[in-house]
């Protein structure tokens, strides 16, 4: 599956369409780059748990129901593919089974991996390039190409160990940027969760991916981010509400709220109203990443919130590349009422996830 995303982008679908693996596939790309991609797909049951359960093409009489689907003899080896690409650079990596007697069956090799400038993958444009065992960089200068690397282990990625200022500067460059992109999935509320104890108050200009940070990171919003758009957004949710950050060493977020004689905690407040609060953190960052990734921010939000929930998201946008996945009509629906959001619609044939009504970008993938 090839797809374009736009500077807000939503996707969409009826349950077991896919969003979820196309959310889970993006954060394997980013984990290439922190070095656990291989942990993390073991973690999951190992290669064989991403691979296509269906036939390997179909044919016309399974498509329109008069035969039956059926298995097909395999013509290519066993892949995992992933990539990207924008106006600057792109990477792609090519993952396949390990050899029979490898000691960790569930872990699969790295077989290809390239990187280049501009959006698609050529000869000419062809700076990074990894086979097997060994890696090519190829000097921007001079054009020459030249071995960095003979015996690079078949788990190690080129962005991990080739990436240098000297020699690798375009793969270090890509790197970090790789390392930038956020991903929120796992905002705790419950009531044992981290962010309604109160919490080491220092410099925090992004929330981790929990939210057990979420004093020190309102904290930094209002002391050297934007105090003002926090403030705002939490006053489009609740009209008339303001929310400070209560304590010296430790601190705890509190919400004034109209009609009350007192701030209400954090131990206090709804899972929905935390939730909301915790999102705000995270994407009201004072340093925002290149791009950033939700699955099913609305989730214990009331209907009433998403509307301004919309207006946050397109808020962030303005900085910030971001990728939504939800289900939730309401959501979707404001979002195309405010923005030209570019919406992915997901849906299912014979089990195999497809795009409606997307023409999918030119791409190129790296040949083994």
């Amino acid at each position: 599956m090839v797809l374009e995303v736009g500077q807000l982008t939503l996707i969409t679908g009826a349950n077991g369409t896919g969003k979820s693996s196309l959310y889970r596939s993006l954060r394997l790309l980013a984990e290439a780059a922190q070095g656990r991609l291989i942990a993390s797909l073991a973690a999951e049951g190992g290669l064989s748990s991403t691979l296509w359960a269906g036939p390997e093409r179909f044919s016309r009489g399974m498509i329109d129901g008069t035969q039956p689907v059926q298995a097909t003899t395999r013509s290519g080896p066993v892949s995992l593919r992933l990539g990207f690409s924008g106006e600057d650079f792109g990477y792609a990596i090519d993952l396949g089974l390990p050899e029979p007697m490898h000691p960790f069956q569930r872990d699969p090799e790295i077989k290809v991996e390239a990187m280049w400038t501009g959006e698609t993958l050529g000869r000419a444009n062809l700076f990074a390039e990894r086979r097997g065992q060994s890696v090519g960089l190829r000097n921007s200068d001079t054009g020459e190409w030249r071995r960095a690397l003979s015996n690079l282990l078949p788990f190690d990625s080129m962005v991990t160990h080739c990436a240098d200022p000297i020699d690798g500067l375009e793969l270090l460059l890509m790197r970090e940027r790789m390392r930038n992109w956020r991903f929120y999935d796992t905002l705790r509320t419950d009531v044992d969760a981290p962010a309604r104890r109160p919490q080491v108050m220092t410099y925090t200009p992004v929330l981790s991916s929990d939210g057990a940070d979420l004093a020190a990171a309102i904290a930094t919003i209002l002391a050297v981010g934007d105090s003002g758009a926090l403030q705002e957004a939490v006053a489009d949710a609740f009209p008339g509400a303001g929310i400070i950050v209560n304590g010296d060493d430790y601190g705890v977020v509190e919400m004034r709220q109209p009609g009350l004689l007192r701030s209400l905690g954090a131990k206090e407040l709804s899972d929905g109203t935390l939730r909301y609060l915790l999102l705000i953190a995270a994407l009201l960052s004072p340093r925002p990443p290149d791009i950033m990734i939700l699955n099913e921010p609305e989730a214990s939000l009331h209907p009433s919130l998403l509307d301004a929930l919309a207006r946050l998201l397109i808020r962030a946008s303005r900085h910030t590349q971001i990728v939504v996945v939800s289900h939730s009509e309401t959501l979707i629906h404001s979002l195309r009422d405010k923005y030209d959001v570019r919406e992915i619609a997901l849906c299912k044939r014979l089990g195999e996830t497809r795009i409606e009504d997307h023409d999918p970008p030119r791409w190129v993938w790296p040949k083994r």
